[in-house]
């Protein structure tokens, strides 16, 4: 296998690490009007993802510097052609990590409330664009080959909310949606957790409906693709292990529901991939303009350089990211939450 495919999957790999790990935070984020009814109640919330929040995030981190490194042209052409989605997306997630180190403050309910605010449209608005932006590159792009070496996008913010790139992002949302509320019911106890299976219940039938409808129109669309076999194993792989998720939460199996998310989200990225590759961004302007793997790829020695740096430090951050949860792995209650001082009490 060539370094450049090597460098795909690994690219890939980190996303996937994103958002199944960020993908339930975000979702934690938008429960909390609904299941947050308390100031307590809130603070529940936050805590589940607390202690790994940050964490999750730098899978991001980590996947933007490899894909830096390893494809430059993908990252400055849709870095750039992406730019106002992208600048939206930083800072919601610049007001949500503010939010929830400074909501503790204790300055009164408005404070309060306000983060309260940041914290849930900074969960929805990067999934939601995430989801636009990934529905769109499997759909194909404006972007035309420059003479010299590089590719320049001529869309705008409103070419990318099309019809399947709007439907992509919604489901991506609630994707994140319902995997943060099996979250929620797998880390909490009492009516917090009933409470979380029931809404998970019925935003996660609403996401079965409409992820359906996305992985059929990505099937059609591709149905000339040389990896259509694959593609419609992973949509596959993905619808069921979203059902058996569904139903594994109609059981009271937290543990086996969160899993089936899981794999749900792993796959339907997977099968994006699988759409895109070997391209990287597929041009509405002909195949000519389409930006290809090796094509948008760094030099061999780069390539090397980064795999002997991926085999070494890769381990270590699973592991670390593996003890993390093991640390915080028991579930909360509300008596593990500080009393509130007057000016914290919500009216």
């Amino acid at each position: 296998m060539e370094l450049t495919t090597v460098w795909f999957l690994i690219v890939g790999v980190m996303l996937i690490g994103y958002f199944v790990l960020d993908g339930f935070d975000f979702g934690v984020g938008m429960s909390l009007p609904f299941l947050g009814k308390t100031n307590t109640d809130r603070r529940v919330l936050i805590n589940t993802i607390g202690p790994v929040w940050d964490l999750n995030e730098t899978w991001l981190i980590v996947a933007g510097a490899s894909l830096f490194a390893a494809f430059p042209e993908w990252y400055a052409t849709m870095f750039s052609g992406f730019y106002l989605a992208l600048l939206l997306i930083l800072i919601a997630l610049i007001l949500r990590g503010v939010s929830f180190e400074f909501r503790h403050q204790r300055k009164g309910v408005k404070w309060t409330r306000w983060f309260d605010q940041f914290i849930f449209w900074g969960s929805v608005l990067p999934p939601l664009l995430w989801g636009v932006a990934f529905a769109n590159l499997v759909q194909g792009l404006p972007i035309r080959a420059v003479e010299g070496g590089g590719w320049l996008y001529e869309g705008t913010l409103l070419t990318l909310l099309n019809p399947y790139g709007l439907l992509g992002g919604i489901v991506v949302m609630l994707l994140c949606f319902t995997h943060g509320l099996v979250f929620v019911a797998l880390k909490t106890v009492g009516e917090m957790r009933d409470n979380a299976r029931k809404m998970a219940k019925n935003v996660g039938l609403v996401t079965i409906v409409l992820a359906a409808a996305f992985l059929v129109w990505t099937i059609v669309m591709n149905l000339s693709n040389p990896n259509i076999g694959l593609i419609i194993t992973c949509a596959a792989i993905a619808a069921v292990a979203l059902i058996g998720g569904w139903v594994a939460n109609l059981a009271g199996r937290e543990g086996w529901a969160f899993a089936g998310n899981t794999v749900t989200i792993a796959f339907a990225l997977l099968t994006i991939f699988s759409a895109l590759f070997p391209n990287l961004m597929i041009s509405t302007f002909g195949g000519e303009n389409t930006m290809s793997v090796v094509g948008a790829a760094s030099s061999q020695k780069t390539l090397e350089l980064m795999t002997w740096v991926a085999v070494f430090t890769l381990p270590l951050v699973l592991a670390y990211q593996a003890w993390t949860y093991w640390v915080f792995r028991k579930r909360l209650t509300h008596d593990m939450i500080p009393a509130e001082t007057p000016a914290e009490a919500t009216v």
